[in-house]
């Protein structure tokens, strides 16, 4: 069982940035592809990005090179900072776990889900 708290959500103007935070429960944190999801009003859950146990990094191509997604396993912590942030990446942002690296990008193969971060960007 990984339970997973995230935090750093508010509100930005655009151009600016934010850290999110992802704690994880669990003794087996190592061992999952962790990612990062969003979902704004009216849209289905996006993929963003995901790190596997090791280095490998997943990004959507609509926040390469603006976003970067790290890990911290002795910390059991995700982390994903967001530079030069736009309105349109407003939306609630879900970080995720996963076993299987082969899905990392489809949001239904996560094994568990946080509660979720509002991240909202004016203009």
């Amino acid at each position: 069982q990984v339970q997973l708290v995230e935090s750093g959500g508010g509100l930005v103007q655009a151009g600016g940035s934010l850290r999110l935070s992802c704690a994880a429960s669990g003794r087996t944190f190592s061992s999952y592809v962790m990612g990062w999801f969003r979902q704004a009003p009216g849209k289905e859950r996006e993929f963003v990005a995901a790190r596997g146990s090791g280095t490998a990094t997943y990004y959507a191509d609509s926040v390469k090179g603006r976003f970067t997604i790290s890990r911290d396993n002795a910390k059991n912590t995700v982390l994903l900072q967001m530079n030069s942030l736009k309105p349109e990446d407003t939306a609630v942002y879900y970080c995720g776990a996963l076993r299987s690296a082969a899905y990392y990008y489809i949001g239904a193969k996560y094994d568990y889900w946080g509660q979720g971060t509002q991240v909202t960007v004016s203009s």
